[in-house]
């Protein structure tokens, strides 16, 4: 899925859309030993409204982040087309629209045993269908045509729940202000959570699922491992520390810093360019070459970065949002200078008395120190 495809599922995943319905709904609660303590399957239509609108709100979260970073597709490997597999699985779960009160037990139970949860989380599994309108070749919704063709889908929250001691609280009873002496069990926002199949050149394609993250630094490797039978990619931070191994092991000592910045320019500029587009930019071994070679790397040092790429990355490319860094932070062990992208021509590496320094131009004399007005004289 695009980034234009999530914003069009995302955009109708409303009661009014019209186009849109959440039909089948599906909830339990699971404490710290993995025990299913409660279980509900029912239409959605049948729910209190108050409870629709937050399941509604749960469920539509598993759509929001960034693509690439919170939100990454993940294509079905061979083995998991096979008997048992997590595809044909899935496909059996999606065809039965959470109807199956044997199949959906099953489907809790392995959510159970195959997620790393460290406490007590809630399920929240839902059957939807889009009904997807026509387009015209400018690709604007063609009012005149009829839609012909659903979009038919499982999304699954998973929620962590959080135990709430509100300590002192007003008691209207007792007209007091008192212990609170139970605790209340908040359910939150998902953690994670999946959609099968995907919506992909606007149709449903069966052979991948889109796995959400709330965090794209720890995501939980364990759903997309052992729960979809698909093979985990490197988190965001895991990628960049990649890209920064990559970037050493090339250019080694010819590793400035406006070589650095510089890298990280070309990037930012590259990730507006392409802001627009549906997918998520990427650089290969060839485009970083491009871009090292422009900032100043060596042609000796980046003959090696073919070899280098491959051994780190295989032939995958790397996320370009993944890669920028919004500041320039320099660092000692005993100081710290966070630079931003306007302040870097203000910055340099001089020598002053013998001592390789850091030396930042002032257009003006006064600045804040510790948040006091000061002057430098």
């Amino acid at each position: 899925m695009n980034k234009k495809e999530i914003n069009e599922i995302k955009k109708n995943f409303k009661e009014d859309s019209g186009l849109f319905t959440v039909q089948q709904v599906v909830q339990a609660f699971v404490d710290a030993e993995k025990n299913v303590k409660y279980k509900s399957a029912q239409s959605f239509m049948t729910l209190p409204q108050d409870e629709a609108e937050l399941i509604m709100q749960i469920l539509k979260k598993t759509l929001s982040g960034q693509l690439g970073k919170n939100l990454k597709e993940y294509p079905f490997p061979k083995d998991a087309y096979l008997e048992g597999g997590m595809q044909p699985y899935f496909y059996k779960l999606m065809k039965s629209k959470l109807c199956d009160e044997e199949l959906v037990d099953d489907f809790i139970q392995k959510i159970c045993e195959k997620s790393a949860f460290v406490s007590t989380f809630a399920i929240f599994a839902a059957h939807c269908v889009y009904t997807i309108p026509k387009k015209t070749k400018m690709d604007e919704l063609d009012d005149g045509a009829e839609a012909d063709t659903d979009y038919s889908f499982i999304v699954t929250a998973l929620c962590p729940v959080e135990l709430r001691f509100d300590g002192l609280v007003y008691s209207d009873e007792n007209n007091a202000i008192e212990k609170k002496l139970t605790a209340d069990r908040i359910i939150e926002m998902p953690s994670d959570g999946f959609i099968f199949p995907v919506f992909s050149d606007r149709s449903p394609d069966i052979n991948s699922v889109l796995y959400y993250s709330k965090s794209a630094k720890k995501p939980n490797s364990s759903i997309v491992n052992e729960l979809l039978g698909c093979e985990f990619v490197m988190s965001c931070d895991h990628e960049k520390a990649t890209f920064h191994a990559i970037l050493g092991n090339v250019a080694g000592e010819e590793l400035s810093y406006d070589v650095i910045t510089a890298v990280n320019d070309r990037l930012t500029e590259l990730a507006d360019k392409t802001s627009y587009e549906t997918e998520a930019a990427t650089v290969g071994s060839a485009e970083l070459g491009n871009i090292l070679w422009e900032t100043g790397v060596s042609q000796e040092k980046l003959e090696h970065l073919p070899k280098i790429f491959e051994t780190a990355m295989g032939d995958k490319p790397l996320t370009v949002s993944n890669l920028i860094d919004k500041k320039t932070v320099v660092s000692t062990p005993s100081v710290t200078v966070n630079i931003t992208k306007d302040g870097q021509d203000k910055v340099q590496v001089r020598e002053v008395d013998g001592v390789r320094s850091l030396v930042i131009a002032l257009d003006d004399p006064e600045v804040t120190i510790n948040g006091i007005n000061a002057k430098l004289k």
